[in-house]
């Protein structure tokens, strides 16, 4: 069956991928589907030469592309979203490390590790329904375990990865007692089961369904970006609170990515990974999808971020998000959090 499926992904995807290393190529594996990152590549090329040549798909379709292809691969950079998604290519030894002045200077140590790289953030947040909700009972992320919030939890499975890097930063900070408790706290409060994206629990809030859901920020983002007018009302009647303000700070996500250990194009990959650092590529990056760059000098202008306001970001290591996911995904289970 593996081989079967092993063809019938490889004849779906472009099969004509240079691997020879003298060519001014870049073999890109990308789990980012944003429009404006065909700028971000164009530019690239325009800067350096260098084409992409790009397959994208699904983090794990990509993987196990990577793992099976092994020391053939024609893939220089896996790029996609969620530390924990990052950390399992490095789990599985797909990833070499690199060694880059401009990536170490540039990028905050909290936000890489020896072989791969954050290039853009996102924030994990509270939103409430303004009529059923006080703003001062949904502070923190323990706050939706609270008793008082019994049957007004809207969340999506606890087995996706935004959820289970929530929880493996819960687990670092706090313990894996407390992180249990929390857990179970919030099976407690559900208004309903777990079930749909992001937008579907801000919609669910919005709608009175349930009074207070975990988003990421980008989708909140989004939605007050948009132009129809039945999102436009939809978001007047929704909140957003930066959790842990007076602690740890709002939990942070982030897109990034790395080179391979089998790269055929090295020097290459080492450049697109220094140029995804510079300040045009950041811009890019983080503006494609509605999230802040990882360069702390950069500046990305967008009235849905700025209508947002400032906050604490929670500054724990995110190789940190991905040691603790098999316990974050097993308190899940026993809390009864599908």
């Amino acid at each position: 069956m593996k081989s079967i499926a092993r063809l019938i992904f490889a004849a779906l995807a472009p099969l004509a991928l240079s691997v020879h290393a003298d060519e001014k190529v870049l073999n890109l594996y990308s789990a980012r589907h944003y429009q404006t990152d065909e700028a971000l590549y164009a530019n690239f090329t325009q800067q350096t030469g260098i084409k992409i040549n790009r397959i994208e798909g699904k983090e794990d379709e990509l993987l196990e592309r990577i793992k099976n292809e092994g020391s053939n691969s024609p893939a220089d950079v896996f790029l996609t979203v969620d530390a924990a998604r990052l950390a399992k290519a490095h789990e599985l030894g797909l990833f070499a490390p690199v060694t880059s002045k401009v990536l170490d200077s540039r990028i905050p140590a909290n936000l890489r590790t020896d072989d791969w790289f954050a290039f853009s953030k996102r924030a994990r947040v509270i939103v409430y329904n303004k009529a059923g909700i006080k703003v001062e009972e949904v502070q923190t992320y323990d706050d939706l375990a609270n008793p008082r919030l019994k049957g007004k939890l809207c969340s999506r499975s606890g087995s996706h990865p935004y959820n289970l890097s929530l929880m493996a930063s819960v687990i670092a900070h706090e313990g894996e007692a407390k992180a249990e408790a929390w857990a179970q706290g919030m099976v407690a409060n559900f208004a309903r089961a777990p079930k749909g994206g992001d937008t579907d629990q801000i919609k669910a809030v919005a709608a009175g369904e349930c009074g207070v859901a975990l988003s990421n920020t980008y989708y909140v983002a989004r939605l007050l970006r948009s132009t129809k007018p039945e999102e436009q009302k939809l978001m007047e009647k929704v909140g957003v609170v930066w959790p842990n303000q007076a602690t740890t700070g709002t939990h942070i996500n982030v897109s990034g990515g790395g080179m391979l250990k089998t790269a055929p194009h090295k020097e290459a990959a080492i450049k697109f990974l220094e140029y995804l650092a510079s300040d045009d590529a950041q811009r890019y990056f983080a503006d494609g999808n509605n999230e802040w760059p990882v360069v702390e000098s950069v500046k990305v202008t967008n009235p849905a971020l700025e209508a947002l306001g400032k906050f604490k970001a929670d500054s724990l290591p995110v190789k940190n998000l991905a040691m603790y996911q098999i316990k974050a995904q097993m308190i899940f289970d026993r809390a009864g959090f599908k």
